[in-house]
């Protein structure tokens, strides 16, 4: 088939509206962290091979997507300290 041979009289023009929405930037820029697992867990994700740091990821996605969007306050900024963390022991000398 040639594209001459394609209708697309059935397919609305395109407006300001569409390229507004289009702009959104598909996948989210990711952040890095460290995040400490059970090494049951870890094992667990490894087995399947390479790309466990993104089954991690679809799985938490997948985790989020299923609660309610809750309206919250903008949220913190990464420099922020979190009130309720419990500060790390010292170290035994």
């Amino acid at each position: 088939m040639k594209d001459a041979d394609i209708d697309y009289s059935d397919i609305p023009p395109l407006d300001k509206t569409f390229f507004t929405k289009a702009t959104t930037a598909w996948p989210p820029s990711k952040t890095q962290l460290t995040i400490r697992l059970d090494a049951d867990v870890l094992a667990w994700l490894k087995a399947n091979g390479r790309g466990y740091q993104t089954r991690i990821n679809r799985i938490l996605r997948a985790a989020m997507e299923c609660q309610p969007r809750r309206v919250t306050a903008s949220p913190p900024s990464p420099s922020s300290k979190n009130p309720h963390r419990t500060p790390a022991p010292a170290p035994v000398r």
